[in-house]
């Protein structure tokens, strides 16, 4: 977790944080003061977008109590908070381009097919897509678990899967028939799950219920 350390509380003194004064001021600036992410001016903290080498402000943002909460939570996200997304993923600051990715991927974790949607939407040059997707490598800064198919198949971007069981696709109106062919996956996060396209909508799918084609 990229955080700026904490001093140990001195009783009858408020708890301090030690963060670098021009870095803060920089994107005070640059964001007018407001969250980067939903433009709120409630609690706002810099918050390193990792990995981080060495802090500096282009790599930062500057957040509200609530998106970096959110950020740094393992749990799902606040959907109806990152409605904001559609706003800020237009952002021309590479920081705000990355984590709106980033958020917007855990979304498409959620079955949120808006996000999906958006995602499509967000073009990054090379650099920058590269940035997003080490983000989604484990806290540890290795690889992502490999993902593998209901008979422990490895799985790979590109790659074309089948159902194996009828799936009921949440929001999207219709079931996802058995022995549907899903082609040119891609990989996420999450080695459980990948994305893929049926009926014409990008959704998420579960591996357990995928079987690699031949």
């Amino acid at each position: 977790m990229a955080r700026f350390p904490w001093v140990l509380p001195v009783p009858g003194f408020p708890t301090v944080r030690h963060i670098d004064m021009s870095i803060e001021q920089a994107l005070i600036e640059r964001s007018g003061n407001r969250c980067e992410l939903c433009s709120s001016e409630a609690n706002l903290s810099v918050y390193q977008v990792p990995p981080v080498t060495e802090e500096s402000e282009d790599r930062a943002l500057l957040l509200c109590g609530k998106c970096l909460g959110e950020v740094e939570s393992g749990e799902a996200l606040d959907v109806n908070h990152w409605r904001c997304l559609n706003d800020s993923m237009w952002s021309q600051v590479p920081a705000v381009q990355v984590m709106a990715w980033r958020l917007l991927t855990r979304l498409i974790g959620q079955a949120e097919i808006w996000a999906s949607d958006q995602r499509d939407l967000l073009y990054m040059d090379p650099e920058l897509q590269s940035w997003a997707e080490a983000g989604q490598a484990g806290s540890d800064g290795e690889s992502s678990a490999a993902t593998l198919d209901s008979n422990g198949t490895p799985l790979e971007n590109g790659d074309t899967v089948t159902l194996i069981k009828d799936l009921p696709v949440k929001g999207a109106g219709f079931t996802a028939k058995r022995g549907t062919a899903v082609r040119n996956i891609s990989l996420t996060n999450n080695p459980e799950q990948i994305e893929g396209r049926v009926n014409g909508v990008r959704i998420v799918l579960l591996t357990q219920y995928l079987k690699k084609a031949n």
